[in-house]
């Protein structure tokens, strides 16, 4: 087989394996559980208490992009580094603050150790795992499952339709967050005024 074809063929089957994960995980989401972390976290605006997201690894970066997702949108949210947290950054969080706390396994001991200290301080916790029955599951207030069965690649373990389920699940907490904010695209344009997005929202204005 010539080395196009051959490559080819590995992404084809990289591709399909993410679209049977992508549709199963969609049709899976549980609004309950999407509904409740919602409440939790307009409950804790109310108090004017902040929302933070936090993960380890490749679910640190898929947090830095959902604060920044939600504080455009209506939310204001702020990523807190999973392991500096116990180094003196837990300081950022105050009693009543809601966490979203992301880890596929919801085994990783730096999270525990991070999850743990906020609990300890006071804090509301939304989880974000592939696994029901973990410690991170247990430990939260809310559980938003995010669980796959297959990664992808020839290897079945670099995060990669785990991560997709994880980033798809927080995307609806936003949308719910947006609409029941009313979020007008003039506020979004506010928020966003940068690049061609923010240069197509004030040529509506």
């Amino acid at each position: 087989m010539p080395y196009s074809e051959k490559k080819k063929e590995i992404l084809d089957k990289y591709l399909d394996v993410l679209s049977i994960e992508t549709s199963k995980f969609i049709n899976s989401i549980n609004f309950e559980a999407l509904a409740k972390a919602e409440q939790l976290i307009l409950e804790a605006e109310k108090d004017n208490n902040r929302v933070h997201v936090t993960g380890i690894g490749k679910p640190a970066h898929a947090s830095a992009y959902i604060a920044s997702l939600l504080s455009s949108t209506g939310t204001p949210s702020y990523t807190l580094h999973g392991t500096e947290a116990v180094h003196g950054s837990a300081g950022q969080v105050v009693p009543g603050d809601v966490v979203i706390a992301i880890s596929n396994s919801g085994e990783t001991e730096e999270l525990k150790a991070t999850v743990t200290t906020l609990k300890k301080n006071g804090a509301k916790i939304i989880s974000v795992t592939g696994n029901k029955e973990s410690w991170l599951a247990k430990e939260g207030d809310v559980l938003l499952f995010a669980g796959v069965e297959n990664e992808g690649g020839e290897l079945n373990k670099a995060p990669r339709s785990s991560i997709i389920a994880e980033i798809i699940v927080l995307q609806s907490l936003s949308i719910l967050l947006q609409n029941t904010k009313g979020l007008t695209l003039e506020q979004y344009g506010n928020w966003h005024p940068g690049g061609a997005l923010g240069k197509s929202i004030r040529e509506v204005f």
